[in-house]
């Protein structure tokens, strides 16, 4: 199965005993949306809803961090998902959160064979295509928990790529908060970006339709910022969400040595030890 499969696609394959569909839908506290009565009133037919707000440490001083392995290994299982599964995400979110999903599952906690349906259900329900009510359950099913935190950076690993730029900083966010022309959202936050990051918003990987660009105007949005994607990257946004997205889109153009920074912005800036940048980015 590939990373990232059509809508034509899906209908097809929809019934088949291995494939597993998650509206992996969250949306941004001012979107004014409840995500999960959404699924219930209408999602792909034979779709769990997988809760991205709930699939979290809550231990962690910065919001959205990662969960444990063990957490996501349960959460997975009670969802029907499991070793062997064929899994498809999407999302009806204007963040794109099926991305945040597929860095879970396939990046960092190991599962094979996950994609990303290309235009969401957006372009399912303007192709036609049926719709289930309703909350659907599947049977548990094992999920080995187990974690690869080399795809990963915390901030002192980040403090530490300042000096050496060893791996190029690529930050999702829009441009007017990356230079700090608008100031944040959140709280206590300051403006800015990390010193010698570049920008890549995420909103530019995609098609009017939705769906992802082709990998020349993928790899052509990259180069454009100035990424080089012969070197590591490692993928920031506000609070680690988009910035998997972007990570999605280089795993598109066949680019896998990417790695997140979870804490992004909401750590980096709410730090005031931190170094912070305006401005454009510089790049060769």
């Amino acid at each position: 199965m590939d990373s990232l499969v059509s809508t034509e696609w899906l209908a097809n394959e929809i019934g088949a005993s291995d494939l597993r569909i998650v509206d992996a839908t969250k949306h941004l506290p001012e979107a004014g949306r409840d995500a999960y009565a959404e699924y219930a009133e209408g999602h792909i037919p034979g779709a769990v809803f997988m809760n991205l707000e709930e699939l979290v440490d809550e231990q962690a001083r910065i919001e959205s961090t990662l969960p444990s392995a063990e957490k996501f290994s349960s959460r997975m299982q009670a969802l029907g998902l499991g070793d062997g599964s064929r899994i498809v995400l999407y999302d009806d979110s204007a963040i794109k959160t099926s991305a945040r999903a597929w860095f879970m599952l396939a990046r960092l906690f190991g599962a094979h064979n996950v994609a990303i349906l290309d235009g969401g259900i957006a372009k399912w329900i303007a192709e036609g295509r049926p719709l289930a009510q309703g909350v659907e359950t599947l049977r548990r099913r094992h999920f080995t928990p187990w974690a690869d935190d080399k795809v990963l950076r915390d901030k002192a690993q980040m403090l530490a790529n300042v000096a050496s730029r060893a791996e190029q900083v690529v930050d999702a966010r829009g441009a007017p908060r990356f230079t700090g022309a608008s100031p944040e959202t959140r709280p206590g936050l300051a403006s800015g970006h990390i010193p010698g990051a570049l920008n890549v918003p995420y909103t530019g990987l995609f098609n009017a339709d939705g769906t992802f660009k082709d990998t020349a105007g993928l790899t052509e949005a990259f180069t454009a910022a100035g990424v080089d994607l012969s070197r590591p990257v490692v993928t920031s946004c506000g609070s680690g969400i988009t910035a998997c997205v972007v990570a999605f889109g280089m795993h598109l153009i066949g680019k896998d040595d990417v790695a997140l920074y979870d804490g992004s912005w909401t750590e980096w800036g709410g730090d005031p030890n931190t170094p912070k940048a305006v401005g454009a980015a510089i790049h060769a």
